[in-house]
């Protein structure tokens, strides 16, 4: 194989790409064996959803089954039980990237943001978020949503603080990038219809166009992920090996690249139909009943501590 070929390969994942299925899920099995980064976790379980009452029994059920294979966990919310989440991940040894949602509802707003102050003066936090996609879904001005994060910054200036949006988002509002400690962007290949094969270089030109803009901050990429069933998106087709193959070609491309990345997601959450159509039930490593999903049989049935 010729110098050039290697090199075209690498930039694409072409070597994941054309890996056979059995291939394919050897090679998610070791990946997911050997640890991940991070992974983007919420509880929900079959009836439920946002607003739904967590119980601290699910989320410890869940954390521990993914607790043998990533170092990181991330939390979207901190109200309704969420924001147990920070507490007993801390218990069982993980590091937590806990989040307030935002929205347009200004006391639910509130509560999210005292209590993500009480969990990081408490210790349960490694690193906050004051809002995910907010000014994306245009739930809140700029103006509302950098008083939040400054205010954040003032109750708890010891704890790394980042919002999280999509990386086209910080290009046209840079005071975000001046107020976090981090530069967190979500990279979706799927959601802007582009084929597997090329998705890798895509999120690679995602990151890269963020650290120009970073002011020398580091760059994370707090989502990530590639739906197993649903209905393609012009080029972008959900299916069980593309899933794999999106795993695979980000994790390799992070771990070389020293690139922190929270995996989205740990859980299939069937609630998430009503908000993207069949497509949304379906990004989990994990399905709604809690089974891995991509692993052949035994695969991942040892439990073997992450290496991060």
């Amino acid at each position: 194989m010729s110098l050039k070929t290697n090199r075209i390969l690498a930039l694409t994942g072409g070597e994941v790409n054309s890996k056979t299925l059995n291939g394919l899920q050897n090679l998610f099995g070791r990946i997911l064996k050997q640890g991940i980064h991070g992974l983007c976790f919420t509880p929900y379980v079959e009836g439920q959803k946002p607003g739904s009452q967590l119980t601290e029994k699910q989320i410890r059920r869940r954390l521990k089954i993914i607790k043998p294979y990533t170092n990181w966990v991330r939390s979207f919310s901190c109200t309704d039980g969420n924001e147990l989440i920070p507490v007993i991940a801390k218990e069982l040894g993980m590091k937590t990237f806990a989040g307030a949602w935002l929205g347009t509802d200004l006391e639910v707003n509130k509560k999210e943001i005292e209590n993500l102050v009480k969990l990081a003066k408490s210790g349960h936090v490694d690193m906050a978020s004051v809002g995910n996609e907010v000014l994306f879904r245009k739930d809140l001005t700029e103006t509302q949503l950098l008083e939040y994060i400054q205010d954040v910054k003032q109750q708890i200036p010891d704890t790394t603080l980042t919002y999280v949006d999509a990386y086209h988002q910080f290009s046209t509002t840079p005071k975000l990038i001046e107020l976090s400690d981090v530069v967190s962007v979500n990279c979706y290949p799927y959601w802007e219809g582009c084929s597997i094969d090329y998705a890798l270089i895509y999120i690679k030109d995602m990151y890269q166009q963020t650290k120009k803009i970073a002011q020398g901050k580091p760059v994370i990429i707090a989502e990530t992920g590639w739906p197993s069933v649903g209905e393609p998106l012009h080029d972008a087709v959900p299916s069980f090996e593309n899933a794999i193959k999106a795993f695979a070609n980000t994790q390799l491309w992070a771990r070389d690249e020293g690139v922190d990345l929270f995996y989205f997601s740990a859980f299939d959450e069937s609630w998430k139909i009503g908000e993207e159509g069949t497509v949304g039930a379906h990004w989990g490593l994990w399905d709604k009943n809690e089974q891995a999903k991509y692993h052949k049989t035994g695969f991942l049935s040892k439990k073997i501590k992450a290496i991060i």
